[in-house]
């Protein structure tokens, strides 16, 4: 997932960056920023925990335990599984996504009350994931070829200078948002903050924020962000309580058969 990667290449990244002919191509320094974002090590594969938290004025903050499952196949084949394991009106429900080479994936949503797999539309991509503030999309690999990428220079997020990238999709269809803005933090290269727009809207909708990142094997991992929906104040807090990378997750997990029993998932989880 974007969120827990870091750079592959951070030395040739700054000195592509900080070359002057890039620094006046932003277009090219846009997506060379992009491509060592998306190229960032994940591990082969990772299980993690967390407790997912909404909270809207007016009403108490709800809390979720999740896990989440994923590996990278390489040549752009990316797939994860997360499940919710509390409270009892949501427990057992997954989501699947199995994301291909170039602008092509599988979404498939188990719900434990239905007893019942069906498969996510791709024309979904804005539909709201569990009535949290993540959209399907957000949970779904995107490659850098998909959007066209500028690099807009560096910017203050706090105390830290951070490398700002506008993205905007090639085709407007593919995408629930027209832009995101990203601050990405020079040293790791994680996206610190990710401003989302849709369309015919002047002013950001949605905020990705992250609260907290710490190196757990020799990878850099977001422990505490948030999506915050602009319009509404509603937010969607996800903290991770435990993490591993890299023990051989098996591929037969990752099937809409397999989504409907999950003891096969619980030995690889923190």
């Amino acid at each position: 997932m974007h969120t827990l990667r870091n750079s592959l290449f951070p030395i040739l990244f700054g000195l592509l960056v900080n070359c002057p002919a890039l620094a006046n191509d932003p277009v090219a320094a846009g997506r060379e920023l992009a491509q060592s974002v998306y190229d960032a090590p994940n591990g082969d594969d990772f299980a993690s925990r967390a407790i997912m938290t909404l909270t809207e004025k007016g009403r108490s903050p709800r809390k979720r335990a999740m896990y989440t499952i994923g590996i990278d196949r390489g040549d752009g084949d990316r797939w994860s599984l997360t499940r919710f394991s509390a409270p009892a009106d949501i427990k057992g429900v997954g989501l699947l996504t199995k994301d291909y080479s170039g602008d092509k994936n599988d979404q498939w949503l188990y719900l434990p009350a239905l007893d019942r797999v069906r498969r996510v539309s791709s024309s979904r991509k804005g539909g709201r994931f569990v009535g949290s503030d993540l959209f399907f999309e957000d949970l779904r690999d995107r490659e850098v070829d998909m959007d066209h990428h500028r690099y807009a220079g560096e910017r203050k997020l706090g105390k830290l200078v951070t490398k700002v990238l506008i993205s905007e999709p090639v085709d407007p269809d593919n995408s629930a948002y027209a832009k995101r803005v990203s601050w990405i933090h020079p040293k790791t290269l994680l996206p610190l903050r990710v401003e989302f727009y849709q369309a015919r809207s002047k002013k950001p909708t949605k905020r990705y924020s992250v609260k907290r990142i710490k190196r757990i094997q020799g990878i850099w991992t977001v422990l505490d962000s948030s999506m915050r929906d602009l319009k509404t104040g509603h937010v969607t807090r996800i903290r991770l309580s435990a993490i591993k990378y890299d023990q051989r997750i098996s591929e037969r997990l990752f099937s809409s058969r397999a989504l409907v029993d999950d003891r096969a998932e619980l030995k690889y989880l923190p």
